[in-house]
């Protein structure tokens, strides 16, 4: 059975990234974030025409949506030309929009947050609600899981990535609690993980370690950090002038390298100016950085960290 938006993943901000997309009923837009299909569907909604919504994620569940959001559709023959779905890593956007013929796009929409399906798909390793197989690949196809992290990383990579990625200020005591473990036995489901490090970690603040822990592998699993910066770089150069970019994110991490690129054009945040003294930012962002509200929150709780940002494309000077 598909699972859809409501079970999969409950939107975040819904009205307010599409809204923030400007959606033209004739243009062509990109859902990197497909999931359950929640903000494809909306997008959907808002096309006529020529309009065209291309769908991406690597997962095969979300596979199994996009296929039945197709087959649901707006109820024509030409629905399968609307909106198209490709299984695929978002880093590699400018290759499929190539691929498929499209060379400017009026908008592109990424939810940067993990899907609730993976939070509770106890198979996948996402969360320490399970003692699950360490896995916490968002593509089952792709090589390396968090098991092959934590027992085969140095105890210098270990700490380097629990610090910058889950900001973990006792990262090297971690590191070195799971190499000790290790040693003993591998480290292969996440139960055997939290017990590792549990002696570290300070009570009233265990889960919220926790999850910074759980978060850090995650993101080194799926290179996460690189695959954002190569889809903002692709979505930059795909975006006609007036073409809107809206991204949510969850944690500082992303928000910063998002915050960036849609001030100064890159993700390190260098400011670049041309001759005149003019800061040369291929982007303009529009309004104040939107968090959701009371109603938003008793909606979803897991929105709770959520920041949505949308840039407009300048027109070329």
């Amino acid at each position: 059975m598909t699972t859809t938006a409501g079970t999969y993943h409950i939107p975040v901000l819904l009205k307010e990234s599409i809204d923030g997309l400007d959606v033209k009923p004739g243009g062509i837009y990109v859902d990197v974030t497909f999931g359950g299909g929640g903000h494809s569907k909306e997008i959907l909604s808002r096309l006529r025409g020529a309009g065209r919504l291309f769908g991406f994620d690597q997962d095969a569940d979300a596979e199994r949506n996009g296929l039945g959001l197709r087959v649901e559709g707006q109820g024509s023959k030409d629905e399968s030309k609307v909106f198209t779905f490709v299984r695929s890593n978002f880093r590699y956007l400018k290759n499929w929009m190539r691929y498929y013929g499209v060379e400017q796009i009026n908008g592109l929409l990424a939810d940067l947050g993990v899907s609730s399906h993976h939070f509770d798909d106890e198979s996948r390793g996402f969360s320490f609600r399970f003692d699950a197989p360490l896995d916490m690949r968002m593509n089952k196809r792709a090589g390396r899981t968090a098991a092959d992290i934590v027992n085969g990383y140095s105890e210098e990579q270990l700490a380097d990535i629990l610090y910058f990625y889950g900001e973990l200020r006792n990262a090297r005591r971690i590191a070195a609690a799971i190499m000790k473990k290790r040693t003993q036995q591998p480290i292969l489901t996440t139960g055997e993980l939290t017990e590792a490090v549990a002696p570290l970690l300070r009570q009233e603040r265990e889960k919220k370690e926790t999850a910074k822990l759980f978060q850090a592998l995650r993101i080194e699993v799926n290179d996460e950090m690189a695959v954002l910066k190569e889809m903002l770089a692709g979505a930059t150069e795909l975006l006609k002038p007036g073409g809107r970019l809206v991204v949510i994110t969850y944690h500082s991490l992303e928000d910063r390298i998002v915050k960036n690129m849609m001030r100064t054009g890159n993700a390190e945040g260098k400011v670049i100016q041309d001759f005149f003294g003019r800061t040369d930012a291929p982007l303009n962002m529009i309004g104040k950085v939107i968090t959701p509200n009371e109603q938003e929150l008793e909606r979803n709780p897991r929105s709770r960290s959520a920041k949505l940002r949308i840039a407009e494309k300048q027109a070329t000077r």
